[in-house]
């Protein structure tokens, strides 16, 4: 999901209807977006809820949430009372199907599980408005391990005076590659950040496993590590292109082996809907979503 590439409302269920209001709005380049925006600072004890639509998870284990955001500093408002806030709260909450209403669940934390609360590196000030200075702050947080269909999240503003730019939710994984002889398939990343997955590697054609198993390891960041084991070329054929093929040799009975080794190959993190080596987790609005 990613709500940069929204050409129509968002959509996002609000609460109260007097909190969060979506807005057309501007990245750092000046382009034109879908944003949410809340700043009811003079007001006390608030409490304004923002929620995503359904998130299919797509058999991801862990989740990434990357928010841009601008929040106005505090003290650059006049007269502003002492509950004025320059951060805001993230949640998650997981479902089977797209189950949620206007009243569940409920909104507060449990059922909403927290994952953190925000805090804007820069904030901005109304000299800044008058010179159209975009602070946009960037922030990433992961949650897991998921196990459910798909998930929400949910952004809460307790007092602050703020802009919530993009969201983008993605997961990591590492790529299928051939590497020394051996043929490793895609392979999501792990529920925690230190997770290393194993991945078990196939000889290419006409090659054959020798010592140990082949294996390969995916972290937390969709890089392949740790490899183990090795393939050999049979008897008549050699390795050529980088030890990605055994071609026959004709008379020559000798073999040529590789030994796993060095890094193997790194994946990138991965949008909501597929772009780069980036796979995109979709709202359930849009068809890869759904």
């Amino acid at each position: 999901m990613d709500s940069t590439t929204a050409t129509a409302e968002l959509g996002w269920i609000v609460h109260p209807p007097s909190g969060w209001e979506e807005v057309s709005g501007y990245d750092e380049n000046m382009n034109t977006i879908r944003t949410y925006q809340v700043c009811n600072v003079f007001e006390s004890s608030q409490n304004n809820w923002l929620r995503t639509k359904f998130i299919r998870r797509r058999g991801a284990h862990r989740i990434h949430v990357e928010m841009k955001f601008s929040v106005r500093d505090c003290s650059s408002i006049p007269s502003v009372p002492g509950s004025c806030k320059e951060t805001f709260n993230l949640y998650y909450y997981e479902a089977d199907f797209d189950s949620a209403t206007k009243t569940f669940p409920n909104w507060m934390e449990n059922p909403w599980v927290k994952v953190d609360t925000i805090a804007a590196d820069e904030s901005f000030s109304q000299v800044d408005l008058g010179g159209r200075v975009m602070k946009i702050n960037t922030e990433v947080r992961s949650f897991g391990p998921v196990s459910r269909s798909g998930f929400y999240l949910a952004f809460q503003d307790y007092g602050g005076c703020m802009s919530l730019i993009a969201v983008r939710v993605f997961y990591r994984k590492c790529p299928r590659i051939i590497q020394n002889g051996a043929i490793f398939q895609e392979t999501l990343s792990g529920a925690e950040s230190t997770s290393l997955v194993a991945a078990r590697g196939s000889c290419i054609a006409n090659a054959e496993e020798v010592d140990v198993p082949i294996k390969l390891y995916c972290n937390g960041d969709g890089e392949w590590l740790v490899p183990i084991g090795r393939c050999m070329c049979k008897a008549g054929f050699e390795a050529v292109e980088n030890g990605t093929v055994c071609r026959g040799k004709g008379r020559s009975a000798a073999g040529a082996h590789w030994q796993l080794g060095g890094q193997a190959g790194k994946g990138s993190g991965l949008e909501l809907t597929a772009r780069r080596s980036v796979a995109r987790l979709s709202q359930s609005s849009r068809c890869s979503a759904s």
